[in-house]
């Protein structure tokens, strides 16, 4: 199967081609795959800062660590959860439902409030842990998507999170920084590429219940 051959090629990058850049098409590609990821109830309750200006790289590097990839990837991609879930959000994804689905919002009401009504259970505490593990899943399919066109990634927690809400104007959005994501083309210098990848077995891993 050509897609785990294309997650054995891909590890996390540690040293970018500064010089190469990531095509528009690729780009649109990987962010596609982000837009076709699973998630809860289908409200993909995040948004996907896509931070090109090398001034603003430069302002929140020394706040990620100093590490090198948020200058010198290609692109870097901030994924941002929703700090709080309305009805609003709900309603907005029930018309999207009704016209893409062609049915009728009288029909689907009732879903409607069922959604409502369990995802207004969830206290202020809850909510952005749910969200944020939403969020992870399109990590997942951008990081899949990027390996298949072979295209280096790196996701980076190794992040201030409040400094990058500040910078980016992030709380006045309902949002919160949650991961980064480098892409671009890894230096024909980064040792990390010729090590072996570090994984447990899979007897070790997985544990079936017969």
């Amino acid at each position: 199967m050509q897609l785990i051959e294309d997650l054995k090629w891909r590890y996390a990058t540690k040293k970018y081609d500064a010089s190469k850049i990531v095509s528009a098409k690729d780009i649109t590609q990987i962010k596609e795959s982000i837009k076709l990821a699973a998630s809860s109830w289908g409200l993909q309750l995040y948004k996907i800062l896509d931070i090109k200006n090398p001034a603003l790289r430069e302002t929140l590097k020394p706040h990620s660590w100093g590490q090198t990839q948020i200058t010198d990837a290609s692109h870097l991609f901030v994924f941002c959860s929703h700090t709080s879930v309305s009805d609003q959000d709900t309603d907005d994804y029930i018309a999207l439902k009704s016209k893409l689905q062609g049915m009728s919002m009288e029909d689907l009401k009732g879903y409607g409030d069922f959604m409502k009504m369990k995802i207004n259970e969830k206290t202020p505490e809850e909510i952005i842990p749910w969200t944020e593990r939403q969020t992870y899943i399109a990590l997942g399919k951008a990081l899949a998507t990027a390996a298949a066109l072979k295209i280096d990634t790196t996701p980076i927690e190794g992040f201030e999170i409040e400094k990058y809400n500040e910078i980016l104007g992030l709380k006045e959005k309902g949002l919160t920084a949650s991961v980064l994501l480098a892409i671009g083309y890894r230096h024909k210098d980064d040792v990390a590429q010729h090590q072996p990848k570090i994984r447990k077995s899979m007897d070790t891993l997985f544990e079936t219940y017969e």
